[in-house]
């Protein structure tokens, strides 16, 4: 219906030229078919193959899916969270790389010096940088047991380093402590992360680099050096003394060993000679005559091959007879004769 007169507005206008019976039609025909339209686009969603997918019902967690194509209920009844179970998820402190890849770049216009620098159980204070690598197990814990769960995870970590570092000697986390620092770290993480009930499973935790505070760095380096001098002079002096202590060892009881032996020897050949004069003084008794003249002949025998040429010249001669050829080598021992 039409308004005429003076008070005609612009809509009244707009209003005459619609033909609202026409507009009826086209909406009854348009909103069943967007409807559909909405119900299909919204009825199906995809999972990537790098993690899962948290299915809700006006709020409560109904199913969790895998990787590929899957249906719910339309119109957003259903709603799909879609979380990366199967990527390594990694958290930097002390700082942050740009371009991660093949050619990784750090950002180094910005100080994270409030992450990294720590205070040692000696007082020192020390630089130290690390990673924390974590893969989500549990989707549905991870999204709904506590907010902000990367921020939880970085403010864990910074808690469980400090109070590791802290318990350490200054030197110690700097040189041969390091890869126990790591291994406590991360299992500290993984004990108050499974009190929280996260769904989270921490993979690796990795100290990067840990140096002493810029201004100091190059009176440690020299300090350093001082100690890694002293170290190599006193390993020098352990590898002599270890050459030098088992050489003299060795030396002192082949002394004493030959000693020994000489004491042995000398022992034996007197009992010999003793045992043998014994023996000998027991035949003597038994026929003196005898026992004499076999002393004597095997006194003779022993002598008479060093004494050379033996002449016996009589009275009045003046020419040597040769009695007996001692000085040859042919010549044989007293009692045997030549066959």
């Amino acid at each position: 219906m039409s308004r005429h007169g003076p008070n005609r507005t612009p809509f009244d206008e707009l209003a005459d030229q619609i033909d609202f019976e026409k507009a009826g039609r086209m909406l009854m025909v348009g909103l069943p078919i967007a409807i559909v339209v909405v119900g299909l686009l919204t009825s199906y969603y995809t999972v990537g193959p790098e993690g899962k997918a948290v299915v809700k019902r006006f709020g409560s967690v109904v199913d969790t899916q895998g990787p590929g194509l899957h249906f719910k209920l339309p119109f957003w009844i259903d709603q799909d969270h879609f979380v990366a179970t199967e990527r390594v998820h990694k958290e930097e402190f002390g700082f942050r790389t740009i371009e991660p890849g093949q050619h990784t770049m750090y950002d180094r216009n910005r100080d994270f010096g409030h992450e990294s620098l720590m205070l040692t159980g000696d007082l020192n204070v020390i630089d130290v940088q690390w990673v924390v690598q974590y893969r989500i197990s549990d989707p549905d814990t991870f999204l709904h047991r506590l907010r902000n769960q990367r921020e939880t995870i970085r403010v864990i970590s910074e808690s469980v380093m400090r109070r590791i570092v802290g318990n350490r000697l200054g030197s110690d986390v700097l040189t041969v402590g390091r890869v126990e620092i790591a291994s406590l770290a991360e299992e500290s993480m993984q004990q108050i992360l499974n009190d929280y009930d996260m769904g989270v499973h921490i993979t690796a935790v990795e100290l990067k680099d840990v140096t002493p505070p810029g201004p100091v760095k190059a009176s440690y380096n020299e300090v350093n050096e001082a100690r890694q001098e002293r170290e190599q002079l006193i390993n020098e002096a352990e590898r002599r003394r270890n050459q030098a202590i088992p050489r003299s060892k060795g030396n002192a009881l082949k002394i004493v060993a030959q000693a020994e032996g000489y004491a042995a020897e000398r022992i034996n050949l007197a009992e010999g000679e003793s045992a043998r004069f014994k023996a000998i003084h027991e035949e003597y008794r038994g026929g003196r005559e005898v026992t004499r003249r076999r002393l004597y002949l095997e006194m003779i025998d022993k002598i008479m091959p060093r004494v050379g040429k033996v002449y016996v010249v009589e009275k009045n001669q003046t020419a040597p007879i040769p009695l007996l050829n001692l000085g040859q080598e042919s010549a044989l021992p007293l009692g045997k004769t030549k066959r």
